[in-house]
């Protein structure tokens, strides 16, 4: 099974409206994708992937294979996926510890799971068969959570160590999902980041929320990739750095989209905290 990398540098996800910015590597020195917006049989959308990877290392990341779904994934998608990354040959592929489907309807969202003995069954099978299916290993990742189950038997961070014990698949650490997920339910990110396999992380995503409220009134985190990486954020990935050194860390800026300085500005800020510590 073919283990690939990214280097342990700054990334961003890649818009069309800045292929023009994207000279050579500077602080941006990777991109990322969503898989679901690139599989076509080709076009313009596959022309500029097929430029840029020339100068940048690529990463698939999927939105909709629905891994913690109940039914059998989806052969087609599944499929879809294959040809597009053996087509781009990425640096790396990732996708979410969520559902997004049931019964045949696709629901636009990452859905939460219950962490029990089911559960960690049927994501297992899933990871191994995509992995089996795309020839790679892939990478988990944990979501933002705004609710705990009252089923569950196993900590987040004990299911994802026994998904990759038992398949052999690295992990994506979202540190704005623990973050989120922490304020949300009252616990503690830093407690979670101490119980967290940081031996098994291939790739950080650094990314913004916004502030609600829910019905009685407490302040409510939502995960909305529109927004600049928040401050508490950023403390929690020098942490993260300081404890385990440089990973390739991608800003995540999905909606509200800013123009490319903005994003090369987050992409350096991640970079000097990464150079800190490899100088330390």
């Amino acid at each position: 099974m073919q283990s690939t990398q990214l280097p342990n540098t700054a990334g961003i996800g890649f818009k069309a409206r800045h292929f023009d910015d994207l000279g050579d590597p500077g602080a941006v020195s990777w991109l990322e994708i969503h898989a679901e917006n690139y599989m076509v049989a080709g076009g313009p959308r596959l022309a500029m992937l097929e430029a840029l990877r020339a100068r940048f290392p690529i990463s698939v990341h999927g939105v909709g294979l629905s891994i913690g779904g109940e039914g059998p994934l989806d052969a087609a998608h599944l499929d879809r996926l294959k040809q597009l990354i053996d087509r781009l040959r990425p640096a790396q592929f990732s996708e979410h510890l969520a559902w997004s489907t049931h019964e045949g309807t696709y629901f636009s969202d990452l859905l939460p799971l219950p962490y029990t003995a089911a559960t960690l069954e049927r994501v297992t099978s899933h990871v191994d068969e995509v992995q089996q299916r795309l020839g790679l290993r892939m990478l988990l990742e944990n979501p933002s959570s705004y609710l705990v189950f009252e089923d569950s038997t196993l900590s987040e961070t004990s299911f994802l160590a026994e998904v990759a014990r038992r398949t052999g698949c690295g992990l994506l650490l979202d540190i704005n999902n623990v973050f989120i997920s922490a304020s949300n339910l009252g616990t503690s990110a830093q407690a979670y980041l101490a119980d967290y396999p940081v031996e098994l992380v291939g790739e950080i995503h650094l990314a913004g929320y916004v502030e609600e409220e829910d019905g009685q009134g407490a302040a409510l985190l939502i995960d909305t990739h529109g927004a600049p990486v928040a401050d508490p954020v950023w403390a929690l990935y020098a942490e993260v750095i300081a404890r385990i050194g440089p990973r390739p860390t991608l800003i995540e800026w999905d909606n509200d989209v800013p123009d490319f300085p903005t994003l090369e500005a987050e992409a350096a800020r991640a970079a000097r905290l990464m150079a800190r510590r490899v100088a330390a």
